[in-house]
């Protein structure tokens, strides 16, 4: 039987190796072949989706400020890229700091860069819950999707949450999106099961996959394909491929494309 080679999902960019959610991190996961882009939105107070995981700023621009009490201006005003290398200005060989590509990246942008690459990617927008604005975050998404003309059938994106509830949402204002239902705790699917749509994808943290051996097959046996994240190593990727996992959500794109295309020239 022939192994499903999954599609490779760059997390938050090419975040291994980069600041996350930076339009740097997602040019190097492109440059770098991904299939795929992950990213997650929050709505600000002005009304922007921006891509940032953290309801506060603290980890990634050393702000105590709340995403959705900030105003795009101000997060435009912050670093959000010397976090991840504090040192840079002893490496000779560290990048330039770009304000293209280093500050606060919107939505609009991201999916902008997709729609004018010379490839195909897909896209997979996971919407952050709890928030203040509830469901005004999924109204918005699907809004932006639809000056796309991706808010339908055929669309290169696909809406994740940990909230069977946003994706409720979502479904009812596009309902031909691809979704899917993130899984944080293998204990959990048991009720999921019951709830997730016949079509959703379903993703499940690596750790939940590898500590719980049986949660992979129970779910791809109630019919749902496995989109699993954050697959950064060697074993991680060996046991989705055993699995017959769909995409691998990855920090590390080009270490991940190396695999796959050594497996299947027969090196691994």
């Amino acid at each position: 039987m022939s192994v499903v080679r999954p599609e490779v999902v760059a997390h938050r960019g090419a975040s291994h190796d980069n600041a996350e959610h930076t339009l740097r991190a997602y040019v190097a996961a492109l440059d770098a072949g991904a299939e795929a882009l992950e990213c997650d939105v929050r709505l600000t107070a002005d009304g922007h989706l921006v891509c940032v995981h953290d309801r506060d700023l603290r980890r990634t621009s050393a702000s105590r400020a709340l995403v959705s009490n900030s105003e795009l201006a101000e997060l435009d005003a912050l670093d959000f890229h010397s976090w991840k290398n504090p040192w840079a200005d002893l490496d000779d060989e560290a990048p330039d700091p770009d304000e293209r590509l280093d500050r606060v990246l919107t939505l609009r942008m991201l999916l902008e860069t997709v729609a004018d690459y010379e490839r195909p990617v897909e896209i997979a927008i996971e919407t952050k819950h709890p928030t203040r604005y509830g469901g005004l975050v999924e109204r918005r998404l699907v809004e932006q999707l639809r000056h796309f003309g991706w808010d339908r059938a055929g669309s290169p994106v696909r809406v994740m949450s940990f909230s069977w509830t946003a994706l409720q949402r979502v479904q009812r204002l596009a309902p031909d999106l691809r979704l899917v239902m993130l899984v944080e705790h293998a204990r959990n699917w048991s009720l999921l099961r019951r709830l997730v749509g016949r079509d959703w994808l379903v993703g499940p943290g690596i750790a939940e996959l590898t500590a719980h051996p049986g949660l992979g097959r129970r779910i791809t046996a109630a019919g749902h394909d496995l989109h699993v994240w954050t697959v950064n190593t060697e074993a991680q990727l060996d046991l989705c491929l055993e699995l017959g996992v769909r995409a691998v959500i990855t920090d590390r794109p080009a270490f991940v494309l190396d695999l796959l295309d050594r497996r299947e020239a027969g090196e691994g």
